[in-house]
C-alpha cells in the first residue's frame, strides 16, 4: 500500500497494525467522537462518516469494482468504484483521492462532490451493519487501472443497461443502489442525457 500523510500516521513503528479509528457523527454529520472500525460496524452500528466514489470513463461507462474475498465486510460483492471511511479529522474528498489511488492504483482526472446520503443497512451474510453518513464523489478516470489485489478482486466498466443487468445477475454491496440513486443528479450532469444514467 502506498505511503501517504494519511496513511503513515496509521501504522506503528513495529510494522504492526494499529485499530483503525472512523468518525462517529450525528444525524446532520457533525463529528462527535471516534470508535474502532469493526465495533462501529456490530450491531446496531453507530453513525459514522464514510464516502462513496463513482468515475466514469469517457464513453460515460461506470467503473465498478468486486471487493476482494479476503475483505471482512461484504467480501466477493460488486460496488461503486471505491467507498470507504475518512480517517478522524481527514476530509472526505481527500480520503476519497487517497483510497481510490490505494485500491485501483490511478488517480482520477477529475473529482467532484455530489452531496451526502444517510442510511442504515444491515448485512445478512456477515451480520455486520452499514450506519452511515455517506459524501458521494463522482469523477472521470482516464489512466490505466492497477488494482490492489488485496482490495480488489475484479473490475469492469458498464453501461447504464449492462448495470441494470448485472444487478439483476450479480451480488451486490447492501448500500450499492442507494448511493447510486443519491448521486444519479450529479452522474447525470457530469456524463450528459445520452448516457442514460
Amino acid at each position: 500500500m502506498p505511503i501517504t500523510p494519511a496513511t503513515a500516521t496509521h501504522s506503528s513503528t513495529e510494522g504492526t497494525a494499529e485499530a483503525i479509528l472512523l468518525e462517529l457523527v450525528d444525524e446532520k454529520g457533525v463529528t462527535i467522537g471516534t470508535a474502532e472500525k469493526l465495533a462501529a460496524h456490530q450491531p446496531p452500528g453507530q453513525l459514522h462518516r464514510a464516502f462513496s466514489v463513482f468515475l466514469f470513463d469517457e464513453h460515460g461507462r461506470l467503473l465498478l469494482q468486486q471487493r476482494a474475498l479476503g475483505k471482512y465486510h461484504s467480501p466477493g460483492v460488486w460496488s461503486n468504484t471505491c467507498c470507504g471511511h475518512p480517517y478522524p479529522g481527514e476530509a472526505p474528498f481527500a480520503a476519497a483521492a487517497r483510497r481510490t489511488f490505494e485500491e485501483l492504483g490511478v488517480s482520477p482526472s477529475l473529482l467532484a462532490e455530489a452531496g451526502t446520503v444517510r442510511y442504515n443497512h444491515p448485512d445478512p451474510a456477515s451480520g455486520l451493519v452499514e450506519q452511515e453518513f455517506n459524501h458521494l464523489f463522482v469523477g472521470l478516470v482516464q489512466a490505466p487501472l492497477a488494482p490492489d489485489p488485496e482490495e480488489v478482486a475484479e473490475y469492469a466498466f458498464v453501461t447504464a443497461a449492462e448495470l441494470a443487468e448485472r444487478h439483476a445477475r450479480d451480488p451486490f454491496s447492501a448500500w450499492f443502489m442507494t448511493v447510486l440513486d443519491a448521486a444519479r443528479p450529479a452522474i447525470r450532469e457530469l456524463t450528459g442525457p445520452s448516457a442514460g444514467w
